[in-house]
C-alpha cells in the first residue's frame, strides 16, 4: 500500500459502511461483498476480481483496530486526501510527505505535527525510524506463487494432503540475501536506505515510490553477487505438504496464507495459490455438492416396482424402493452420500433410473412378450402425442 493510496482511498466506502461502524458491521459487510465478488464466482471477470482486492485491502485495515486508528487518525490530518490547514491557515505549504511521517526538523526536535504521526505511518509502510537510530532498508513481502495440482476424482471429493514442488524466488542463500559477495552491501545514496524517494505531485505536498536505483531495497551491492546479480534473491525449489480440502471442484483456485516465497529483511511470507484440476471416474459424477449415478433397471421392475441396490462413493451400497410405473430417467435421492461440504456435512446422491432394453431373448422372454404386447395392444402410449400436435 502506497502513502497515495492511504490518504486518498475511502475505505468505509469501499465496504459500503458508516465511519462509526462497528467491527461486526465492517465484518458482516466485508464477507457479504467478499462472496459477491470472489473470483471462484466471477470466474474471467477482470473487473469482478479488481473490485475484490479492493474490498480485502479495505477490510485489512479496517477489520484491524490498530490499523483503523491509524487510518482514521491520517485521515483526519488529510481531510480525505488533502492537507487541511490548521485554523486560520491560507495558501498552500510545501513540505515533504516522507519529512512528515518519519523525518525530525534542526535540532532534533519532532515536526511540528506531533510525534505520534510518524509511528502512525511508520506502522502501516514499515518506514519508520525512531529519533537516532538513522535509515534503514525496509522489509519486503514475499512473492505469491502459483501452482497447479491434479487430484483424482475421489480425492477431490474426501479431500487430500499431496507433495506440491514450488519453485520461486527466495533471498540468495550465496550472499544471506545481501545481494553482495561479500556480504557488506552499502545504503542506497539515492534514498538513504528507505527504498523510497519524494516526488511532487503538485498541490504543495511529495509523494514516495520505490526507488529506481536500489530498486526498493534500500542497499546497493559493491560486489555484486555471482549467483543472484546483487538482488539478494535468487530461485528456489522447495516441496512441500499441502492440503486440499474435500469437496474441491474442478478448476478452483485455493489460497494458502503465507505458503508464498519466503520475505526479505523479516518481511512476511507471500501466499500460495493452488490451481486444482480433477480427473473424473468410470460410475460417478458430480453436480456441486451432490454425486450422480445412472443406474440401470428392467422394464419389469419399472412396470411393477422393486428394490434397487445402488452403488456409493467408498462407501456400502444402498437399497432404494422403485416405485411401480416408475418412468424412465427419473432422478431419485440418497441422502448425505454425495460430497463433503464446506461445513463438514455431505450433499446427496442423485440416481438416475434408465431403463435397459434386452439385445437378445430366450424363447420363454420372447412369448412372454408378445403376450404382454397382445393384452395391451388396445393402449396406444402417442395418442396423447398425436392430439397435442394436432391442436397445436
Amino acid at each position: 500500500m502506497s502513502t497515495k493510496d492511504f490518504v486518498e482511498k475511502d475505505y468505509y466506502k469501499v465496504l459500503g459502511v458508516p465511519k462509526d461502524a462497528t467491527e461486526a458491521e465492517i465484518k458482516k459487510a466485508y464477507r457479504k461483498l467478499a462472496r459477491e465478488f470472489h473470483p471462484d464466482a466471477n470466474k474471467g471477470d477482470a473487473s469482478a476480481e479488481e473490485r475484490f482486492k479492493e474490498i480485502s485491502e479495505a477490510n485489512d485495515v479496517l477489520g484491524d483496530a490498530k490499523r483503523r486508528k491509524e487510518y482514521d487518525e491520517a485521515r483526519a490530518l488529510f481531510g480525505n486526501g488533502g492537507f487541511r490547514p490548521g485554523p486560520g491557515g491560507g495558501g498552500s505549504f510545501n513540505f515533504d510527505l516522507g519529512d512528515l511521517f518519519g523525518g525530525t526538523q534542526q535540532g532534533g526536535q519532532a515536526g511540528g505535527f506531533g510525534g505520534g504521526l510518524g509511528d502512525v505511518f511508520g506502522g502501516l509502510f514499515n518506514r519508520g525510524a525512531g529519533p537516532g537510530t538513522g535509515p534503514r532498508a525496509q522489509p519486503r513481502r514475499g512473492q505469491d506463487v502459483e501452482s497447479e495440482v491434479t487430484l483424482s476424482f475421489t480425492e477431490a471429493v474426501d479431500g487430500a494432503t499431496v507433495p506440491l514442488r514450488m519453485s520461486s524466488q527466495a533471498p540468495c542463500k550465496a550472499c544471506s540475501g545481501t545481494g553482495d559477495k561479500n556480504g557488506t552491501p552499502r545504503v542506497c545514496p539515492t534514498c538513504v536506505g528507505t527504498g523510497q524517494v519524494s516526488r511532487g505531485s503538485g498541490g504543495g505536498f511529495s509523494l514516495t515510490d520505490p526507488c529506481a536505483d536500489c530498486k526498493g531495497r534500500g542497499l546497493i551491492a559493491e560486489t555484486p553477487c555471482d549467483i543472484c546479480k546483487g538482488s539478494g534473491r535468487a530461485r528456489s525449489s522447495r516441496t512441500m505438504q499441502v492440503r486440499i480440502p474435500a469437496g474441491v471442484s474442478d478448476g478452483q483456485r485455493i489460497r494458502l496464507r503465507g505458503k508464498g516465497a519466503p520475505g526479505e529483511r523479516g518481511g512476511p511470507a507471500g501466499d500460495l495459490y493452488v490451481v486444482v484440476h480433477v480427473g473424473t471416474h468410470p460410475v460417478f459424477g458430480r453436480r456441486d455438492d451432490n454425486l450422480t449415478v445412472t443406474v440401470p433397471v428392467t422394464f419389469a421392475e419399472a412396470a411393477l416396482g422393486a428394490d434397487i441396490r445402488v452403488p456409493t462413493l467408498n462407501g456400502p451400497a444402498v437399497t432404494l424402493k422403485l416405485p411401480p410405473g416408475t418412468p424412465n430417467g427419473r432422478t431419485m435421492r440418497a441422502r448425505g452420500k454425495g460430497a463433503v461440504r464446506k461445513d463438514g456435512t455431505r450433499g446427496d446422491l442423485l440416481v438416475t433410473v434408465e431403463v435397459a432394453v434386452p439385445t437378445e431373448l430366450s424363447e420363454q422372454a420372447r412369448e412372454a412378450l408378445e403376450m404382454y404386447r397382445e393384452a395391451t395392444e388396445s393402449q396406444d402410449p402417442r395418442t396423447a402425442l398425436f392430439e397435442s400436435a394436432k391442436g397445436a
